[in-house]
Protein backbone atom coordinates (compact mmCIF):
# COMPACT_ATOMS: atom_id res chain seq x y z
CA UNK A 1 0.00 0.00 0.00
CA UNK A 2 1.29 3.19 -0.79
CA UNK A 3 2.56 5.33 2.01
CA UNK A 4 2.30 8.51 0.01
CA UNK A 5 -0.68 10.85 -1.13
CA UNK A 6 0.00 12.91 -4.47
CA UNK A 7 -0.19 15.98 -3.21
CA UNK A 8 3.15 16.52 -2.09
CA UNK A 9 4.35 19.10 0.69
CA UNK A 10 5.60 22.60 -0.45
CA UNK A 11 9.19 23.31 0.60
CA UNK A 12 9.18 25.68 3.86
CA UNK A 13 12.44 27.40 5.82
CA UNK A 14 14.80 24.89 7.40
CA UNK A 15 13.94 23.76 11.10
CA UNK A 16 16.02 23.20 14.37
CA UNK A 17 14.71 19.93 15.08
CA UNK A 18 16.17 17.22 13.64
CA UNK A 19 14.03 14.27 12.94
CA UNK A 20 14.90 10.51 12.68
CA UNK A 21 12.99 8.10 10.30
CA UNK A 22 12.58 4.88 11.02
CA UNK A 23 11.32 2.81 8.39
CA UNK A 24 10.34 -0.87 7.52
CA UNK A 25 11.97 -0.70 3.78
CA UNK A 26 14.72 1.55 2.82
CA UNK A 27 12.18 2.83 -0.21
CA UNK A 28 9.44 3.35 2.49
CA UNK A 29 11.74 5.36 4.82
CA UNK A 30 13.13 7.62 1.71
CA UNK A 31 10.19 8.75 0.54
CA UNK A 32 8.79 9.70 3.98
CA UNK A 33 12.23 11.53 4.49
CA UNK A 34 12.26 13.18 1.26
CA UNK A 35 8.63 15.05 2.02
CA UNK A 36 9.71 15.53 5.73
CA UNK A 37 12.61 17.49 4.62
CA UNK A 38 10.48 19.58 1.73
CA UNK A 39 8.63 20.62 5.20
CA UNK A 40 12.19 22.09 5.78
CA UNK A 41 13.24 19.56 8.53
CA UNK A 42 16.85 17.94 8.93
CA UNK A 43 16.53 14.36 8.86
CA UNK A 44 18.16 10.95 9.29
CA UNK A 45 16.70 7.59 7.72
CA UNK A 46 17.38 4.56 9.12
CA UNK A 47 15.56 0.71 9.30
CA UNK A 48 17.41 -0.35 11.70
CA UNK A 49 15.69 0.11 15.39
CA UNK A 50 18.97 -0.26 17.18
CA UNK A 51 20.19 2.64 15.75
CA UNK A 52 17.80 4.71 16.08
CA UNK A 53 17.98 3.84 19.70
CA UNK A 54 21.70 4.75 20.11
CA UNK A 55 20.97 8.54 18.15
CA UNK A 56 18.22 8.87 21.01
CA UNK A 57 20.35 7.66 23.75
CA UNK A 58 23.35 10.15 22.35
CA UNK A 59 20.74 13.10 22.29
CA UNK A 60 21.21 13.87 18.88
CA UNK A 61 17.33 13.03 18.02
CA UNK A 62 14.72 14.41 20.16
CA UNK A 63 11.81 13.71 17.19
CA UNK A 64 11.14 10.51 15.75
CA UNK A 65 8.84 8.90 13.24
CA UNK A 66 8.56 5.08 13.40
CA UNK A 67 6.56 2.72 11.22
CA UNK A 68 4.50 0.30 13.32
CA UNK A 69 5.50 -2.72 10.82
CA UNK A 70 8.92 -2.60 11.80
CA UNK A 71 11.51 -5.20 10.29
CA UNK A 72 13.18 -6.32 13.71
CA UNK A 73 9.71 -5.54 15.86
CA UNK A 74 6.56 -3.37 15.86
CA UNK A 75 6.71 0.23 16.34
CA UNK A 76 4.92 -0.01 20.08
CA UNK A 77 7.72 -1.99 20.98
CA UNK A 78 10.67 0.67 19.97
CA UNK A 79 8.27 3.38 21.69
CA UNK A 80 8.60 1.85 25.12
CA UNK A 81 12.32 1.50 24.54
CA UNK A 82 12.55 5.31 22.75
CA UNK A 83 10.96 5.77 26.46
CA UNK A 84 13.04 4.34 28.73
CA UNK A 85 16.43 5.86 27.09
CA UNK A 86 14.62 9.44 27.10
CA UNK A 87 11.28 9.92 28.50
CA UNK A 88 10.88 13.20 26.80
CA UNK A 89 11.41 11.98 23.35
CA UNK A 90 8.65 12.85 20.61
CA UNK A 91 7.85 9.75 18.91
CA UNK A 92 5.33 9.40 16.01
CA UNK A 93 4.01 6.53 15.21
CA UNK A 94 2.95 5.30 11.37
CA UNK A 95 0.29 2.65 10.88
CA UNK A 96 -2.33 1.25 8.14
CA UNK A 97 -5.59 0.96 8.64
CA UNK A 98 -5.68 1.83 12.45
CA UNK A 99 -9.19 2.20 14.09
CA UNK A 100 -9.68 4.67 16.69
CA UNK A 101 -8.80 2.39 19.55
CA UNK A 102 -5.43 1.83 18.33
CA UNK A 103 -4.40 5.26 18.17
CA UNK A 104 -5.57 5.84 21.63
CA UNK A 105 -3.39 2.74 23.25
CA UNK A 106 -0.05 4.44 21.65
CA UNK A 107 -0.86 7.90 23.08
CA UNK A 108 -1.50 5.85 26.28
CA UNK A 109 1.83 4.28 25.80
CA UNK A 110 3.58 7.55 25.45
CA UNK A 111 3.32 7.97 21.48
CA UNK A 112 3.41 12.03 21.25
CA UNK A 113 0.86 11.17 17.83
CA UNK A 114 -0.42 8.51 15.52
CA UNK A 115 -0.86 8.97 11.85
CA UNK A 116 -2.49 7.09 9.25
CA UNK A 117 -1.24 5.34 6.02
CA UNK A 118 -1.25 6.96 3.16
CA UNK A 119 0.24 10.04 5.23
CA UNK A 120 -2.02 13.39 5.38
CA UNK A 121 0.68 15.51 4.63
CA UNK A 122 -1.31 18.56 5.72
CA UNK A 123 -1.72 17.04 9.03
CA UNK A 124 1.38 15.63 9.61
CA UNK A 125 2.95 19.25 9.32
CA UNK A 126 0.67 20.39 11.69
CA UNK A 127 2.16 17.76 14.14
CA UNK A 128 5.45 18.81 13.11
CA UNK A 129 4.91 22.29 13.97
CA UNK A 130 3.15 21.67 17.47
CA UNK A 131 6.37 19.26 18.11
CA UNK A 132 8.92 22.12 17.34
CA UNK A 133 7.05 25.10 18.78
CA UNK A 134 7.00 22.24 22.10
CA UNK A 135 10.30 21.95 22.19
CA UNK A 136 11.11 25.25 21.74
CA UNK A 137 9.02 26.13 24.99
CA UNK A 138 10.73 23.51 27.01
CA UNK A 139 14.56 24.61 26.25
CA UNK A 140 13.13 28.44 26.81
CA UNK A 141 12.06 27.23 30.25
CA UNK A 142 15.31 24.97 30.85
CA UNK A 143 17.08 28.30 29.95
CA UNK A 144 14.83 30.24 32.09
CA UNK A 145 15.24 27.40 35.22
CA UNK A 146 19.29 27.83 34.81
CA UNK A 147 19.20 31.14 35.04
CA UNK A 148 16.35 31.11 38.21
CA UNK A 149 18.95 28.68 39.46
CA UNK A 150 21.29 30.96 39.73
CA UNK A 151 19.52 34.01 41.33
CA UNK A 152 18.37 31.43 44.09
CA UNK A 153 21.47 30.24 45.28
CA UNK A 154 22.71 31.76 48.18
CA UNK A 155 26.49 31.10 48.64
CA UNK A 156 25.73 27.72 47.97
CA UNK A 157 22.65 27.29 49.76
CA UNK A 158 19.58 26.64 47.14
CA UNK A 159 16.00 27.27 47.98
CA UNK A 160 12.74 29.81 47.48
CA UNK A 161 10.85 28.26 49.95
CA UNK A 162 9.59 30.15 52.94
CA UNK A 163 11.02 28.57 55.39
CA UNK A 164 14.42 28.73 53.14
CA UNK A 165 14.06 32.48 52.47
CA UNK A 166 13.70 33.74 56.10
CA UNK A 167 17.05 31.75 56.92
CA UNK A 168 18.38 34.13 53.83
CA UNK A 169 17.35 37.07 55.02
CA UNK A 170 18.23 36.60 59.04
CA UNK A 171 22.01 35.91 57.53
CA UNK A 172 21.69 38.90 55.85
CA UNK A 173 20.71 41.10 58.73
CA UNK A 174 23.15 39.09 61.22
CA UNK A 175 26.60 39.02 59.11
CA UNK A 176 27.31 42.49 59.28
CA UNK A 177 27.48 42.48 63.61
CA UNK A 178 30.61 40.54 64.27
CA UNK A 179 29.02 38.87 67.34
CA UNK A 180 28.88 35.16 67.97
CA UNK A 181 26.09 33.04 66.17
CA UNK A 182 24.21 29.74 67.16
CA UNK A 183 22.95 28.00 64.19
CA UNK A 184 20.60 25.40 65.22
CA UNK A 185 18.99 22.16 62.94
CA UNK A 186 19.15 18.82 61.89
CA UNK A 187 21.81 17.19 61.07
CA UNK A 188 22.66 17.17 57.27
CA UNK A 189 20.14 20.81 56.86
CA UNK A 190 23.04 22.65 56.06
CA UNK A 191 24.42 24.30 59.12
CA UNK A 192 28.15 24.54 57.86
CA UNK A 193 26.76 26.39 54.59
CA UNK A 194 24.96 28.76 56.90
CA UNK A 195 27.98 29.78 58.80
CA UNK A 196 30.22 30.00 55.61
CA UNK A 197 27.62 32.52 54.48
CA UNK A 198 27.96 34.56 57.52
CA UNK A 199 31.85 34.79 57.15
CA UNK A 200 31.16 35.81 53.61
CA UNK A 201 28.55 38.60 53.87
CA UNK A 202 30.76 40.00 56.95
CA UNK A 203 33.23 42.70 57.54
CA UNK A 204 36.12 39.93 57.89
CA UNK A 205 35.12 38.18 55.08
CA UNK A 206 38.70 38.42 53.87
CA UNK A 207 39.91 37.17 56.85
CA UNK A 208 40.50 32.74 58.07
CA UNK A 209 37.38 30.52 58.35
CA UNK A 210 38.69 28.05 60.57
CA UNK A 211 35.49 24.75 61.22
CA UNK A 212 36.05 22.22 63.80
CA UNK A 213 33.87 19.16 64.83
CA UNK A 214 33.65 18.97 68.36
CA UNK A 215 32.02 15.36 68.10
CA UNK A 216 35.16 13.91 66.13
CA UNK A 217 38.03 14.49 68.72
CA UNK A 218 38.08 13.14 72.08
CA UNK A 219 38.68 16.47 75.01
CA UNK A 220 42.37 16.18 74.95
CA UNK A 221 42.67 16.49 70.98
CA UNK A 222 39.51 18.85 71.11
CA UNK A 223 41.82 21.48 73.61
CA UNK A 224 44.99 21.14 70.82
CA UNK A 225 42.97 21.66 68.28
CA UNK A 226 41.17 24.67 69.47
CA UNK A 227 43.60 26.38 71.30
CA UNK A 228 47.42 25.03 70.49
CA UNK A 229 49.86 23.48 72.24
CA UNK A 230 53.80 23.25 73.02
CA UNK A 231 56.07 20.84 72.46
CA UNK A 232 56.31 18.29 74.70
CA UNK A 233 52.73 19.17 76.35
CA UNK A 234 52.05 15.61 75.42
CA UNK A 235 52.98 12.41 74.30
CA UNK A 236 53.38 13.19 70.51
CA UNK A 237 53.63 16.91 71.14
CA UNK A 238 56.65 16.58 68.82
CA UNK A 239 56.46 20.93 67.82
CA UNK A 240 54.74 24.10 68.98
CA UNK A 241 51.44 24.66 67.27
CA UNK A 242 49.03 27.19 67.33
CA UNK A 243 45.17 26.36 67.10
CA UNK A 244 42.12 27.36 65.51
CA UNK A 245 41.14 30.43 67.42
CA UNK A 246 45.29 31.83 66.47
CA UNK A 247 45.08 30.68 63.38
CA UNK A 248 41.43 32.60 62.54
CA UNK A 249 42.32 35.55 64.75
CA UNK A 250 40.78 38.76 62.84
CA UNK A 251 38.12 35.76 61.17
CA UNK A 252 35.62 33.10 62.22
CA UNK A 253 35.71 29.96 63.82
CA UNK A 254 33.11 27.63 63.44
CA UNK A 255 32.53 25.37 66.28
CA UNK A 256 30.01 22.12 64.65
CA UNK A 257 27.93 19.80 66.75
CA UNK A 258 29.00 21.98 69.83
CA UNK A 259 26.31 20.00 71.95
CA UNK A 260 28.73 16.97 71.99
CA UNK A 261 31.44 18.83 73.77
CA UNK A 262 31.89 18.13 77.85
CA UNK A 263 31.58 19.95 80.38
CA UNK A 264 35.01 20.59 81.02
CA UNK A 265 35.76 21.68 77.77
CA UNK A 266 32.89 23.90 77.86
CA UNK A 267 34.49 25.67 80.89
CA UNK A 268 37.27 26.58 79.19
CA UNK A 269 35.49 27.64 75.82
CA UNK A 270 33.65 29.76 77.87
CA UNK A 271 36.79 31.75 79.46
CA UNK A 272 37.90 32.12 75.23
CA UNK A 273 34.16 34.14 74.54
CA UNK A 274 34.81 36.19 77.64
CA UNK A 275 38.37 37.59 77.84
CA UNK A 276 39.33 37.08 74.35
CA UNK A 277 42.04 35.17 75.48
CA UNK A 278 43.88 31.36 74.83
CA UNK A 279 45.99 29.34 76.48
CA UNK A 280 47.76 26.79 74.88
CA UNK A 281 48.20 23.26 76.28
CA UNK A 282 51.28 23.09 78.79
CA UNK A 283 51.68 26.73 77.86
CA UNK A 284 51.14 29.47 80.91
CA UNK A 285 51.30 32.42 77.93
CA UNK A 286 48.24 34.13 77.53
CA UNK A 287 47.31 34.90 74.12
CA UNK A 288 44.87 37.63 73.18
CA UNK A 289 42.63 36.59 69.85
CA UNK A 290 39.65 38.50 68.27
CA UNK A 291 36.97 35.80 66.64
CA UNK A 292 33.79 35.51 65.44
CA UNK A 293 32.59 32.71 67.14
CA UNK A 294 29.46 30.56 65.10
CA UNK A 295 28.06 27.19 66.94
CA UNK A 296 26.01 24.47 65.50
CA UNK A 297 24.49 21.92 67.24
CA UNK A 298 21.22 19.63 66.24
CA UNK A 299 19.77 19.29 69.70
CA UNK A 300 18.23 21.22 71.67
CA UNK A 301 20.31 23.22 74.08
CA UNK A 302 18.02 24.75 76.12
CA UNK A 303 17.05 21.07 77.30
CA UNK A 304 20.74 20.49 77.75
CA UNK A 305 21.00 22.73 79.74
CA UNK A 306 18.19 21.99 81.66
CA UNK A 307 19.62 18.31 81.54
CA UNK A 308 22.79 19.93 83.51
CA UNK A 309 24.32 18.61 80.25
CA UNK A 310 25.28 22.05 79.07
CA UNK A 311 26.44 25.13 80.50
CA UNK A 312 23.78 27.77 80.74
CA UNK A 313 26.29 30.45 80.99
CA UNK A 314 27.82 29.42 78.22
CA UNK A 315 24.47 28.68 76.24
CA UNK A 316 23.37 32.32 76.34
CA UNK A 317 27.14 33.94 75.65
CA UNK A 318 26.69 31.78 72.31
CA UNK A 319 22.64 32.39 71.52
CA UNK A 320 23.51 36.34 71.28
CA UNK A 321 21.35 35.65 68.09
CA UNK A 322 20.24 32.64 66.69
CA UNK A 323 19.58 30.72 63.17
CA UNK A 324 16.96 27.78 62.74
CA UNK A 325 17.90 25.76 59.75
CA UNK A 326 14.79 23.69 58.48
CA UNK A 327 14.97 20.42 57.51
CA UNK A 328 14.45 19.00 53.77
CA UNK A 329 10.57 18.22 55.09
CA UNK A 330 10.14 21.54 56.28
CA UNK A 331 10.96 23.01 52.68
CA UNK A 332 9.63 20.02 50.10
CA UNK A 333 9.06 22.13 47.35
CA UNK A 334 12.86 22.95 47.58
CA UNK A 335 13.37 19.09 46.52
CA UNK A 336 13.37 20.42 42.40
CA UNK A 337 15.65 23.19 42.62
CA UNK A 338 18.12 21.07 44.62
CA UNK A 339 18.30 18.14 42.36
CA UNK A 340 18.69 20.83 39.51
CA UNK A 341 21.64 22.14 41.22
CA UNK A 342 23.51 18.82 42.18
CA UNK A 343 22.91 17.44 38.68
CA UNK A 344 24.89 20.39 37.46
CA UNK A 345 27.33 19.47 39.63
CA UNK A 346 27.96 16.08 39.66
CA UNK A 347 27.42 16.44 35.78
CA UNK A 348 30.67 18.67 35.65
CA UNK A 349 32.19 16.24 38.34
CA UNK A 350 31.72 12.83 36.85
CA UNK A 351 31.61 13.82 32.80
CA UNK A 352 27.60 13.32 32.29
CA UNK A 353 24.69 14.61 30.48
CA UNK A 354 22.01 13.54 32.56
CA UNK A 355 19.04 16.44 31.99
CA UNK A 356 16.37 15.25 34.64
CA UNK A 357 13.92 12.92 36.41
CA UNK A 358 11.86 10.81 35.04
CA UNK A 359 8.55 12.25 36.61
CA UNK A 360 8.03 8.96 38.16
CA UNK A 361 11.58 9.43 40.17
CA UNK A 362 10.44 12.77 40.70
CA UNK A 363 7.16 11.51 42.40
CA UNK A 364 9.50 9.38 44.82
CA UNK A 365 11.84 12.21 45.70
CA UNK A 366 8.90 14.17 46.78
CA UNK A 367 6.63 11.63 49.10
CA UNK A 368 10.11 10.74 50.70
CA UNK A 369 10.49 11.64 53.98
CA UNK A 370 14.64 12.59 53.41
CA UNK A 371 16.19 11.64 57.38
CA UNK A 372 19.25 13.12 56.34
CA UNK A 373 18.15 15.81 55.15
CA UNK A 374 19.81 17.92 52.32
CA UNK A 375 23.22 15.97 52.62
CA UNK A 376 20.86 12.51 52.06
CA UNK A 377 20.02 14.18 48.73
CA UNK A 378 22.81 15.48 47.86
CA UNK A 379 24.49 11.96 48.15
CA UNK A 380 21.31 10.19 46.32
CA UNK A 381 21.74 12.74 43.14
CA UNK A 382 25.53 11.99 43.42
CA UNK A 383 25.33 8.32 43.69
CA UNK A 384 22.57 8.30 41.11
CA UNK A 385 24.36 10.50 38.38
CA UNK A 386 27.58 8.13 38.38
CA UNK A 387 25.60 4.33 37.82
CA UNK A 388 22.62 5.75 35.51
CA UNK A 389 23.34 4.94 31.77
CA UNK A 390 19.99 7.20 30.16
CA UNK A 391 20.12 11.03 30.33
CA UNK A 392 17.31 11.13 32.39
CA UNK A 393 17.54 9.35 35.70
CA UNK A 394 14.71 6.39 36.49
CA UNK A 395 13.31 5.32 39.75
CA UNK A 396 15.28 1.75 39.09
CA UNK A 397 18.79 4.13 39.00
CA UNK A 398 17.96 5.21 42.68
CA UNK A 399 19.27 3.31 46.19
CA UNK A 400 17.43 0.57 47.05
CA UNK A 401 15.59 2.13 50.16
CA UNK A 402 14.13 5.08 47.77
CA UNK A 403 12.64 1.67 45.33
CA UNK A 404 10.69 0.12 48.10
CA UNK A 405 7.58 2.42 49.18
CA UNK A 406 7.96 3.90 52.86
CA UNK A 407 5.05 3.66 55.47
CA UNK A 408 4.80 7.37 55.13
CA UNK A 409 4.11 7.45 51.11
CA UNK A 410 1.13 4.93 51.92
CA UNK A 411 -2.05 5.89 51.47
CA UNK A 412 -3.79 7.16 54.97
CA UNK A 413 -6.38 4.66 54.83
CA UNK A 414 -3.92 2.04 55.13
CA UNK A 415 -2.73 3.20 57.76
CA UNK A 416 -5.61 4.91 59.86
CA UNK A 417 -7.76 2.88 62.34
CA UNK A 418 -10.10 3.85 64.80
CA UNK A 419 -8.96 4.69 68.36
CA UNK A 420 -9.73 6.43 71.44
CA UNK A 421 -8.53 9.69 72.05
CA UNK A 422 -6.59 8.96 75.09
CA UNK A 423 -5.17 6.18 73.18
CA UNK A 424 -4.04 8.72 70.29
CA UNK A 425 -2.40 10.26 73.47
CA UNK A 426 -0.58 7.71 74.85
CA UNK A 427 1.36 6.61 71.83
CA UNK A 428 2.38 9.89 70.83
CA UNK A 429 3.97 10.50 74.08
CA UNK A 430 5.70 7.52 73.83
CA UNK A 431 7.32 7.79 70.57
CA UNK A 432 8.13 11.59 71.66
CA UNK A 433 9.71 9.30 74.85
CA UNK A 434 11.83 6.50 72.22
CA UNK A 435 12.76 10.00 70.27
CA UNK A 436 14.36 11.54 73.32
CA UNK A 437 15.65 8.38 74.35
CA UNK A 438 13.81 8.84 78.12
CA UNK A 439 14.97 11.98 78.57
CA UNK A 440 11.61 13.19 80.38
CA UNK A 441 12.53 17.21 80.08
CA UNK A 442 13.28 16.98 76.23
CA UNK A 443 9.86 15.42 76.08
CA UNK A 444 7.87 17.75 77.64
CA UNK A 445 9.57 20.64 75.82
CA UNK A 446 8.82 18.86 72.55
CA UNK A 447 5.27 18.07 73.44
CA UNK A 448 4.48 21.46 74.98
CA UNK A 449 3.71 20.71 78.50
CA UNK A 450 5.56 21.37 81.66
CA UNK A 451 7.67 18.16 83.64
CA UNK A 452 5.26 18.32 86.25
CA UNK A 453 2.47 17.71 83.75
CA UNK A 454 4.52 14.66 82.03
CA UNK A 455 4.97 13.73 86.01
CA UNK A 456 1.78 13.20 86.42
CA UNK A 457 0.65 11.26 83.93
CA UNK A 458 3.22 8.73 84.55
CA UNK A 459 1.75 7.92 87.66
CA UNK A 460 -1.59 8.13 86.70
CA UNK A 461 -1.03 5.73 83.87
CA UNK A 462 0.90 3.63 86.67
CA UNK A 463 -1.78 3.96 88.54
CA UNK A 464 -4.36 2.30 86.20
CA UNK A 465 -2.66 -0.34 84.48
CA UNK A 466 -0.53 -2.33 87.05
CA UNK A 467 2.08 -4.24 86.36
CA UNK A 468 5.16 -3.39 83.42
CA UNK A 469 2.05 -3.03 80.90
CA UNK A 470 1.11 0.33 79.50
CA UNK A 471 3.05 3.53 78.98
CA UNK A 472 5.51 2.43 81.14
CA UNK A 473 6.18 -0.17 78.93
CA UNK A 474 7.31 1.30 76.38
CA UNK A 475 8.99 4.20 78.11
CA UNK A 476 13.02 3.78 78.17
CA UNK A 477 14.30 2.75 81.27
CA UNK A 478 15.66 6.36 81.93
CA UNK A 479 12.79 8.02 82.30
CA UNK A 480 11.19 5.43 84.53
CA UNK A 481 11.86 7.33 87.76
Amino acid sequence: MPILTEERPTLTATRTLSVCILGSETQNAESIGENIERLGFPVFITTNPGLALERIRSGQHRLVLAEMELGEGDGLGFLKQALEIDPGVYVILIGSESPIEKAIETIKQGAYDFIEKPIDWGRLERTLNHVQDEFGRRSHIRDLEDRLLSHLEFHGIVGRSPAIVDVFERVQKIARHFTNVLIVGPTGSGKELVAWALHKLSPVATQRFAVCNCSALVDTLLESQLFGHMRGAFTGATDTRPGLFEYANGGTVFLDEIGEMSLGMQSKLLRVIENREIQRVGSPEVHKVDVRLVAATNRDLRAEVMGNRFREDLFYRLSTLEIQVPSLAERIEDIPLLVQFFLKKYNQAYGKSIRGLTRTAQAVLLRYHWPGNVRELENVVSSTCLIAESNFIDVADFPAHLQRPHPAALDLDERWRPVALEEVKRQHITRVLEFCAGNRVRAAQILGIGRTSLYRYFKREAGQQAGPKGILAGIPAGARK
